[in-house]
């Protein structure tokens, strides 16, 4: 159920000392970013200021992340699970999410559980910042943006050839090489996924 400021008495703050657990996922690729707890308080504030607010055991009050970092956590939408005693935030991260300057508070070095095309980008970005030439990807950055864009052109073409053929392996085929150099085209250009993304996203809206 999605809470906002009409039902949010439908939590059940009960069973767990008047708090309930509260995950926050990345709005726009899935990507879990931390796990908090909040009471209604906390779930009040989160709602009308529009960013996620924790109660913090350890300090004893309500915490806005980022309210010291300005890393906010831009509230999206927030929902309860089938028993209404936990919550899922739906965020925008704006910066690092974990104190130790990661996107997640889960697993910063192990990204093999993040959606593929997030843990592919890593990937892009891995070569472009440590290239020693011993890979495709990295030789085709260092020979530039317009290179990288005309293979962009070049799979967008023979991706409509095998769907106008009716070639379903071969569409399938050309439209994940279409996918991976259109993120390199990205990396090349200082762009993230998520930067697409955030556009589907006020489009959607």
């Amino acid at each position: 159920m999605r809470i906002n400021e009409s039902n949010q008495e439908q939590i059940d703050f009960s069973k767990q000392q008047d708090l309930v657990p509260a995950i926050v996922q990345h709005a726009l690729t899935g990507a879990v970013l931390m796990q908090g707890y909040m009471n209604a308080e906390a779930v009040a504030a989160t709602l009308a200021e529009q960013r996620v607010t924790f109660y913090s055991r350890s300090k004893q009050r309500l915490w806005c992340k980022g309210e010291s970092s300005g890393h906010y956590l831009q509230l999206v939408s927030l929902h309860t699970d089938c028993d209404q005693d936990s919550l899922l935030a739906l965020a925008l991260p704006q910066g690092p999410t974990c104190h130790l300057g990661t996107e997640s508070c889960f697993s910063a070095e192990d990204h093999s559980e993040q959606p593929l095309l997030n843990q592919l980008m890593r990937i892009i970005q891995d070569r472009s910042a440590n290239a020693e030439g011993n890979s495709y990807t990295e030789r085709l950055l260092a020979e530039g943006s317009k290179r990288v864009a005309q293979k962009v052109g070049e799979e967008g073409v023979e991706t409509a050839l095998a769907a106008v053929a009716d070639d379903r392996d071969e569409l399938l085929n050309e439209s994940a090489d279409l996918l991976y150099h259109l993120l390199v085209l990205l990396r090349s250009k200082d762009l993230e996924l998520t930067d697409v993304l955030a556009v589907l996203h006020q489009r959607r809206r």
